[in-house]
């Protein structure tokens, strides 16, 4: 029995599969939904040098998340964002605002 270990290790493992999908298509939902900021506040939101426009990486999740939806209630003001963000639920406001918190500047 020198290799009786290997039927269980490859069992946990395969019982793993569906997690790491799991987590592979929520990454992909966030970067998708993310990629629509990306014309404005540039790449996983970092702007080019120069831009008035607010890099979004590694801005605090909190305050990205009440500054999201202030834009979508109207209670801030600004060109686009608050019909941008109508477009998106408080939850993937949420999920944005802990996205781009998460990236580094």
């Amino acid at each position: 029995m020198k290799y009786g270990w290997m039927a269980p290790a490859l069992l946990a493992l395969a019982g793993m599969a569906p997690v790491a999908q799991a987590q592979d298509a929520q990454a992909l939902y966030l970067r998708t939904n993310a990629a629509s900021c990306t014309a404005c506040h540039g790449t996983d939101g970092n702007v080019a040098a120069g831009s008035p426009l607010p890099a979004l990486a590694g801005m605090s999740r909190e305050y990205l998340s009440t500054q999201l939806k202030a834009f979508k209630a109207g209670t801030r003001t600004a060109t686009v964002m608050h019909q941008i963000a109508k477009g998106y639920t408080d939850a993937q406001l949420d999920q944005l605002a802990g996205y781009f918190a998460g990236v580094k500047k």
